[in-house]
This record gives C-alpha cells, structure tokens and sequence, in this order.
C-alpha cells in the first residue's frame, strides 16, 4: 500500500517538474539582449546577431535589424568571438541620439535609408530563433550591416565628421 502511495507521490512530483520545464522558454521573451557581432567580412560588412520584440514574427524581424543598425551607430556592439574586434560606434559624441533626433527618426522610419544598410543575406536554416508569449514575439535574427557604406551615408549627409 505504502508503495503505490510513494510512486504516486513521485509521479506527481514528476508531471510538476515536467509542466515547470516546458514554460521555461516563455519567460525569454521578457529579458533585454544585447546585439553582437558574429563575423566580419573583408568589404566592412559585419554579421551582427540582432533581438527584436513586436507583436508579431514580422515586426520583429525589422526591428531586430533596425536594432543592428542602430548599435553601429550610436552604442556599438561587442564581439562573441576573439578573432572579431568590438565595434566602436560611428557617432560618439554626448547625446547624439538627442542631437540627431530628427535625421535618425527620418532614418529608422518606415519608408527610411535603413533597410539599404543591412540585410538577411547570412540567414540560414536555423539561424533565427523566436520566443513568444501573450502579448509578444522575441525574434533573434543574423543581419548583416554593411557599416562602411552606412559611415559614408552618415558623412554625406553632415552628421558624421570626417
């Protein structure tokens, strides 16, 4: 008697650590990430691992890649890797995101330049993965940033100096 109450007792100590685990995924959705840069290429394009959160898959593919775009220009973005240097920022001055705010509002609009500065041309099975919940989609996505092109657009248009 006292047999079928224990392995009873275990099943249900099982079934519980089992429905525990299954939620762990869920609660990904909820923590901030920070972009890095997975691979370097020779034309100064860099493979940059990107997160973003929205609504729906959609959305949030575009914004982990105006994420991508973002870090290289205004935070930077660390190396997972120690055969790829950390990029520095292209705008380091105090505030830059105060004192552009209106050309970087154009910039990452939805018909804006940005999307000419990056792409999804590294993707590969298997290579984005998704947490969703409730009310939100966490996307991690390979983009790829074509910074040298992005510096000169920057230069062309007054907001980098030379």
């Amino acid at each position: 008697m006292k047999s079928k109450h224990l392995i009873g007792i275990l099943a249900a100590v099982a079934v519980i650590m089992l429905a525990a685990g299954c939620g762990s995924r869920r609660s990904e959705a909820y923590y901030d990430y920070k972009s890095k840069i997975i691979a370097a290429e020779m034309d100064g394009a860099y493979t940059i691992r990107a997160f973003g959160r929205a609504r729906n898959g959609v959305d949030a593919y575009t914004k982990a890649q105006k994420q991508a775009v973002r870090d290289v220009i205004l935070v930077g973005v660390e190396s997972s890797d120690a055969t790829v240097k950390p990029l520095k920022p292209l705008l380091l001055e105090v505030n830059a995101e105060q004192k552009y705010e209106d050309y970087l509002n154009a910039f990452f609009s939805e018909e804006g330049p940005w999307e000419q500065y990056c792409s999804l041309r590294q993707r590969r099975i298997l290579s984005s993965n998704f947490a969703r919940t409730d009310a939100q989609v966490l996307a991690q996505v390979s983009v790829t940033v074509f910074r040298s092109e992005l510096k000169a657009r920057l230069i062309a248009d007054g907001v980098l100096k030379q």
